[in-house]
């Protein structure tokens, strides 16, 4: 009989609910990077709503894109509610100029970092992401792998839960100078590109966007800290198909695959 009565409670029994997805907020989602992450986390699903933010107001065709407009004076005091995400993804890229949409498109710049991070803070962000391209070999080693600037020091010490700063390489800009010494300088640099050891190079849009969105979704579970992830971490995970297990096992702490590159056959 009790048996009988356990089978009936079981069937009256409320469907377990699944947990909530988070929501993340992306800043600079206009430059060739930035629309890149913006396109993945949007197709991943792993997120029940990704906001990004703008200046203006636009239709947004993708389904589970919702803009956020803001002024720079509204960046400048605390917001008057919650962002509505948990994540923030900040990418500082080149604008890209493919149509007029990308106007829109709030673009973050580096010496307004410390009080985007603020604002981002007493808005609910408590995991934070920030992409800093860099041009090769512009960066001592020391920094390439710890906190670069005061900026930086002051960010990680706000209070988020997870810091991230991600520093792969920058492809070289392929605008031609007008100047004569400007070019005979990029010619110099040119010739010095061959000089960088190859997990320094850049990569493709693609993959550190495949990079960036894989570590957004992993971080909420990792332990809470501030890292940097080095260029050379960014490389080797675009070597493989999917990055996800390097992500997780550099989040974990554990040893990383070797990073040397299979010799070339001339």
């Amino acid at each position: 009989m009790s048996l009988l009565q356990d089978a009936l409670r079981g069937g009256h029994a409320r469907p377990p609910t699944a947990p909530s997805r988070p929501s993340a907020l992306v800043i600079g989602g206009g430059g060739t990077l930035g629309s890149s992450v913006l396109e993945r986390l949007l197709a991943g699903r792993g997120f029940a709503h990704v906001r990004v933010l703008v200046s203006q107001g636009f239709h947004a065709a993708m389904r589970g894109l919702e803009p956020l407009v803001v002024t720079p004076a509204d960046i400048d005091s605390a917001p008057a509610a919650a962002l509505g995400a948990s994540v923030a993804l900040v990418v500082f890229d080149r604008t890209r100029r493919a149509n007029g949409r990308e106007d829109a498109f709030v673009k973050p710049q580096p010496e307004s970092l410390p009080a985007l991070a603020r604002w981002l803070f007493a808005g609910g962000v408590r995991d934070l992401v920030i992409v800093l391209p860099h041009s090769m070999a512009s960066l001592p080693q020391a920094l390439k792998a710890g906190l670069a600037s005061l900026d930086e020091h002051t960010v990680a010490a706000l209070g988020f839960e997870h810091v991230v700063f991600v520093r792969p390489a920058q492809t070289p800009n392929d605008a031609r100078a007008t100047s004569g010494l400007q070019r005979l300088a990029d010619g110099v640099f040119a010739q010095l590109r061959f000089m960088v050891p190859q997990a320094e190079q850049p990569v493709r849009v693609q993959k550190v966007a495949a990079f960036v969105t894989e570590l957004v979704s992993r971080l909420p579970a990792s332990s809470p800290g501030t890292r940097v992830a080095p260029p050379e971490l960014v490389w080797l995970a675009a070597q493989l198909s999917e990055p996800g297990d390097v992500v997780q096992a550099w989040l974990d702490g554990r040893e990383l695959p070797p990073l040397s590159a299979p010799r070339m056959r001339l």
